[in-house]
């Protein structure tokens, strides 16, 4: 998929989820976020629909991962909120809140990571598909 390609089923995907109050028919009933972030070069609004797993001891913290579907290459979005990590925004269902973010260190990095891959198996091939260690994205939404 070429990167208009991407931009055109990002926007459709953005526009799927808030006509739905949350719901992304090419994700099925994964659970989608939508997570605005500030381009690190281009200072422009960029948002991203992404998987999350919730955080069972921490209502207010959820994780993102930067698989990238398993390319060699970080997403845009990770340098975007490594760049701005306090100028965030996150959409889940109907519900729009700041949130400001940090990448998780090992060792609990690989049990959120594995968590998530035993969930969606998908996320397991990914890591197989790359040499980098996936970055998991802890999420802080303020309330």
């Amino acid at each position: 998929m070429d990167k208009d390609e991407r931009h055109a089923f990002n926007e459709k995907n953005i526009a799927d989820f808030r006509a739905s109050g949350g719901q992304i028919d090419s994700f099925g009933d994964a659970p989608v976020l939508l997570l605005t972030t500030i381009g690190a070069k281009s200072g422009k609004q960029r948002i991203n629909p992404l998987m999350y797993l919730a955080d069972d001891q921490a209502p207010d913290r959820v994780y993102v991962f930067a698989s990238a579907a398993g390319a060699d290459k970080d997403p845009d979005w990770l340098h975007n909120v490594l760049a701005h990590p306090a100028d965030l925004t996150v959409e889940i269902g109907k519900e729009t809140l700041a949130a400001d973010a940090q990448v998780v260190p090992d060792p609990p990095r690989r049990q959120i990571f594995a968590r998530q891959a035993t969930l969606y198996p998908g996320f397991a091939g990914y890591q197989e598909k790359t040499t980098r260690q996936i970055p998991v994205v802890e999420l802080n939404l303020h309330r």
